[in-house]
């Protein structure tokens, strides 16, 4: 880590879910949370908060399965991290921990064994499974973790521009990613909401990605659900939220992309989640 790099003193978030104009109710989560080695604490859907003397984890996740399943999963999924992550603080150091990916590894493994416990104990939850994007901040960085279709973006203040960190587990991601079809025809392809790996739905092991990325002040992080990016390019997505700076509740970026998504396409539950480093 560079020397010189300045450390973030606080983070300011924005999050917001709709559950479109089509699904009957709302199968996406998302978690705001602060920690310390002894205790958590819930967060408001916008908030501001200093960053030196405790971690924050911000999350979306999109549930899927019959009836109230998938709405039952995301929640599931959202409310382990709350109580297994906070017990990583006590064996992080300052920095970035040797075992962060460890950590990620372990919560993911027990989310996903707690939803196929369910599914195989409950018949109305057979099958339930869930997508997860995570942030973990801690300060001067952010240790995310990603399985599905849901993204994080990042919008780095020095280099400018709009990044996406996770991958899409789907096979049209795969296509992208290789640069083998382009961002419109991976929107468009048949197999883009097909899921290849996720948390529950009878998958067999998980294997989340996970990685870390160096933050300074004025740098952007955005947690969304599919929902969103079936109605917003990530042009779009730089537009909304560059024009929206500098942040309020008069100028809430989460809103602006739930609101436009929602208008532009609104076939699936869509759920933004903006953090912003200062």
């Amino acid at each position: 880590m560079d020397d010189q790099r300045i450390v973030p003193a606080q983070l300011q978030w924005f999050g917001l879910t709709d559950k479109g104009k089509i699904r009957p109710n709302n199968e996406d989560s998302f978690l705001c949370l602060q920690f310390d080695a002894l205790e958590y604490h819930y967060l408001g859907k916008l908030g501001q908060a200093p960053s030196h003397n405790c971690d924050f984890v911000f999350a979306v996740s999109g549930g899927m399965g019959g009836a109230m399943a998938g709405e039952f999963a995301s929640r599931v999924t959202v409310d382990k991290i709350t109580h297994l992550l906070p017990a990583a603080f006590k064996r992080s150091a300052a920095g970035l921990p040797n075992d962060f990916e460890d950590v990620l590894d372990e919560l993911f493994e027990e989310i996903h064994q707690a939803l196929m416990y369910l599914g195989s104990t409950d018949p109305d939850c057979a099958g339930m499974g869930a997508t997860l994007s995570m942030c973990w901040f801690t300060p001067g960085w952010m240790y995310f973790g990603h399985i599905g279709d849901s993204r994080i973006y990042y919008l780095p203040k020095q280099e400018g521009g709009i990044k996406q960190v996770s991958h899409d587990d789907t096979y049209a991601g795969w296509l992208f990613r290789n640069s083998k079809i382009s961002e419109f025809e991976a929107r468009q392809h048949p197999s883009r909401h097909s899921l290849q790996r996720a948390l529950g739905a009878d998958n067999q092991y998980v294997d989340p990605q996970v990685g870390a990325v160096a933050c300074e002040p004025g740098d952007l992080f955005l947690l969304c659900t599919d929902g969103l990016i079936d109605g917003l390019f990530d042009s779009q997505i730089l537009d909304i939220l560059s024009t929206s700076r500098p942040f309020g509740t008069a100028s809430n970026p989460a809103e602006r992309l739930v609101r436009q998504a929602v208008l532009q396409a609104g076939r699936d539950n869509t759920t933004a989640l903006v953090v912003e480093v200062q």
